[in-house]
């Protein structure tokens, strides 16, 4: 009974996920009018809401600006928190305060910081472009992945740096070829973190962009309208701007394991 029991909750827990993705698919295929017949199990598929978001309304823009966003301030998120990391674990730079400051800056809600950067970024002429939103991802991602790294670090002996002084190597051949590769599925799982929360982000991406580099969630916005909700062509884009945070998730998934259970055995 037990052993039914807790299969009997796993396939609960996998509906409870599983069935909004699935009904964002079936409904992506579906026509306008069997999306508002949601009694009729069986309907004919169609590709008409794909060929709506690549036609009549192109979304491969919004595809290539939040592709270009997420990768860009992720790598420069992973340039910077890396080394401050790594001095914040082995050489407590700032005693401390300077991290909880780093900290500091997602202990407020972004609304707060929301309009200074606006008027920040209009004078600086930075609304509707690239930078601007790599900026904002940068400034917000870097404290969270600083302290996700932090700990990971803090996690990896000293000694072993201290036995590779005496061999010759220096802190830069010791970060390369000793610590980096014993940090990597940490690395790994705060890179997917972090491309996910750019990828997915949509309050300043609203609120600092207009056309030229509007992302693919605020595109999901646009078919919400006062006067009527394309349903269709929402589900479509919806459906392939799940695609790229799966398959980054289905590629990472060894290292993604690897860094949530980082450090938890111990002795």
């Amino acid at each position: 009974m037990r052993r039914v029991m807790f299969w009997v909750a796993i396939v609960i827990i996998l509906l409870v996920f599983l069935l909004p993705i699935a009904w964002v698919y079936v409904t992506s295929l579906k026509s306008p009018a069997d999306i508002f017949r949601p009694e009729k199990l069986a309907f004919a598929p169609t590709f008409y809401n794909y060929k709506y978001i690549a036609t009549v309304r192109p979304s491969l823009m919004e595809f290539r600006n939040a592709l270009i966003v997420s990768v860009v301030s992720t790598a420069l998120v992973m340039a910077v928190s890396l080394p401050a990391a790594y001095s914040f674990a082995r050489f407590n730079t700032g005693g401390g305060h300077l991290l909880f400051i780093t900290i500091s800056t997602r202990m407020f809600p972004p609304v707060v910081a929301a309009v200074p950067f606006f008027f920040l970024f209009r004078d600086l002429g930075l609304l509707d472009t690239h930078l601007g939103l790599i900026l904002l991802y940068l400034y917000f991602n870097m404290s969270f992945a600083t302290f996700l790294l932090y700990g990971f670090f803090r996690e990896i002996p000293e000694e072993l740096e201290h036995s590779a002084m005496v061999d010759g190597y220096g802190r830069l051949s010791i970060f390369r070829k000793i610590i980096f590769p014993l940090i990597k599925p940490g690395a790994a799982i705060t890179t997917v973190f972090c491309l996910i929360f750019a990828w997915n982000e949509f309050f300043f991406a609203f609120l600092f962009t207009r056309r030229l580099a509007r992302t693919v969630a605020v595109g999901l916005a646009v078919f919400w309208g006062s006067i009527e909700i394309q349903w269709g062509p929402m589900a479509a884009l919806m459906a392939l701007a799940i695609l790229p945070t799966l398959a980054a998730a289905w590629f990472m998934q060894r290292f993604i394991i690897r860094g949530l259970t980082f450090g938890a055995v111990k002795g």
